[in-house]
């Protein structure tokens, strides 16, 4: 079960939420029933996607791998205790974010918000497309400027609000996922969101002015 090679972030269509919790829940079986293989099929599966949630709270690639390795290894010996009241994929997640806040805590580390997954209501095309006309800065430097904007933006953010827009605009969770994985209500995921956008764009709206 080595996952300790970093993978990049690529986001890509997954299959329907009922479909992946049916195929979760028999693999689960499996694992449960002393199948130690079908506990591969699910790292395989999540490894990629787990690594980009916790690699944006962390910025830091190594530190994501080793947490990575220690949500996976933490499920696999909890496997057990897990009864299916909620989906293996919101149960999993629960536990990374949960070993990620631990981590951060302890060493306090920088936050990330990679510019390639901003929200388009944040930085639109058009704000970027101005910035360039106005001036001779060669684009690439503009966008470097940009991110270290929203870099220090985010960094201003609670945890728990950036583990919401990292969670909905980089992983495209929906509210409902991502009230199982941090085990608040649906409205305080929506409140969450709102509040940290409100905060971001007000952050960053004295650079893209």
């Amino acid at each position: 079960m080595d996952i300790s090679r970093p993978v990049t972030r690529t986001f890509t269509a997954t299959p329907e939420r009922g479909q992946e919790a049916d195929a979760d829940a028999i693999l689960v079986q499996q694992v449960q029933a002393g199948d130690v293989a079908a506990f591969d099929s699910l790292i395989l599966k999540y490894r990629q996607r787990l690594y980009s949630v916790i690699y944006n709270l962390t910025s830091n690639r190594e530190d994501a791998a080793d947490l990575t390795q220690e949500a996976f290894i933490k499920a696999f010996q909890s496997i057990n205790r897990f009864k299916g009241r909620s989906t293996f994929f919101a149960w999993l997640y629960r536990i990374a974010v949960n070993a990620t806040y631990s981590h951060l805590r302890r060493h306090k580390l920088r936050r990330f918000f990679s510019f390639d997954t901003i929200d388009e209501d944040l930085a639109p095309a058009e704000v970027l497309e101005a910035l360039t006309s106005k001036s001779n800065i060669p684009r690439d430097r503009l966008l470097t400027e940009l991110q270290e904007k929203l870099n220090e933006a985010l960094q201003t953010l609670s945890l728990k609000h950036r583990t919401v827009v990292v969670l909905f605009e980089i992983e495209s969770l929906s509210h409902q996922e991502i009230a199982e994985i941090t085990g608040c209500s649906v409205g305080t995921v929506r409140s969450r969101l709102h509040y940290a956008k409100q905060q971001l764009q007000g952050k960053l709206q004295p650079y893209l002015s």
